[in-house]
């Protein structure tokens, strides 16, 4: 879930649903609450740990939290370098949960199809929208923490895609991610000089409010979403069938980064010196390009992993 959600265009609730553990997810992060909190400190800390399905969520994060500062390093690298390749494998992962996720509505009718076109629209809306500029205002880092959680709750609804959109995606899943992966390591030196770089200090700050948002957010869509799932299933499993079916064309692997140039024609940077993204300009292959073949196979790489999570997700039901 970590690796996915750094993905711009990935949901990482996608390998929650497909791995069946999306619903355990919800309900154990609409548990986090002001009755938690009174069960911790009047009864301690085992209680609310049972309460709150603790061992689960201690699982979950790690592995999140681990994935940042390993597989998402990798991925960074992949990205950079190979991004067609890293687009292609996500889009078959996506195209694959799309198949397994449209089996979890037993029926179809006219209503859960209006909120699986007001899901799919949201998507194609998202996909042709230009990101907006860099902003490390501390309300709007705070707002972005909020809203970078959906991907983590809400499958096919990109939290990270919704960060470029924004402007933040490399200041916040990049810069601030590498900025605590250094501080970290100076520390384990005993290294202190770190305070005196206002910039990286300037990124831990940015990061400590993503967090404060990340969770707030958590909190929010978890109870939001535990309702709803409860009340309204088909409807909810409709709309999330749209956002992930709108998400396909989000991560569509073959497009070019349009930049934001000046009047000389010189590709505008950030503060951080990365070039700014005006728009994905997306197009059809050429389907007797030797490279379209090489790009399915990894589509069909991703086919196959989301195939096995799925195999080993209804084992574990």
């Amino acid at each position: 879930m970590g690796a996915a959600n750094k993905v711009p265009g990935v949901s990482g609730g996608i390998v929650a649903f497909v791995a069946g553990f999306y619903e355990e997810l919800i309900y154990s992060l609409q548990k986090i609450n002001l009755k938690a909190f009174n069960i911790l400190i009047n009864r301690g800390w085992r209680p609310f740990y049972q309460y709150i399905n603790g061992y689960f969520l201690v699982l979950l994060f790690s592995g999140v939290v681990i994935s940042y500062f390993s597989v998402s390093l990798i991925l960074d690298h992949l990205i950079k370098n190979y991004e067609m390749h890293v687009l292609a494998v996500f889009f078959g992962m996506i195209l694959s949960s799309l198949y397994f996720v449209f089996f979890e509505l037993e029926k179809w009718n006219l209503k859960t199809l209006l909120f699986f076109f007001i899901g799919l629209s949201i998507g194609l809306i998202i996909m042709v929208s230009k990101p907006s500029s860099e902003n490390d205002n501390i309300l709007f880092v705070l707002f972005c923490g909020i809203i970078s959680v959906s991907g983590m709750t809400l499958p096919g609804l990109s939290g990270s895609f919704l960060l470029l959109l924004l402007g933040n995606y490399t200041l916040l899943l990049v810069d601030s991610v590498n900025a605590i992966y250094y501080t970290l390591s100076d520390l384990i030196q005993f290294n202190f000089k770190f305070v005196e770089d206002h910039s990286r200090m300037k990124l831990l700050q940015l990061a400590a409010t993503f967090t404060a948002g990340s969770v707030t957010g958590l909190v929010l869509f978890s109870n939001v979403l535990s309702y709803v799932l409860k009340k309204f299933k088909p409807v909810t499993l409709a709309t999330i069938i749209g956002f992930i079916a709108g998400s396909l064309g989000v991560i569509w692997p073959w497009r070019n980064e349009v930049f934001v140039m000046n009047e000389s024609g010189k590709i505008l940077s950030n503060s951080l010196g990365n070039p700014i993204i005006e728009y994905y300009d997306y197009y059809i292959p050429d389907f007797s390009d030797a490279n379209f073949w090489f790009i399915t196979l990894f589509i069909i790489l991703g086919i196959l992993i989301v195939t096995l999570l799925e195999k080993y997700g209804v084992q574990k039901k």
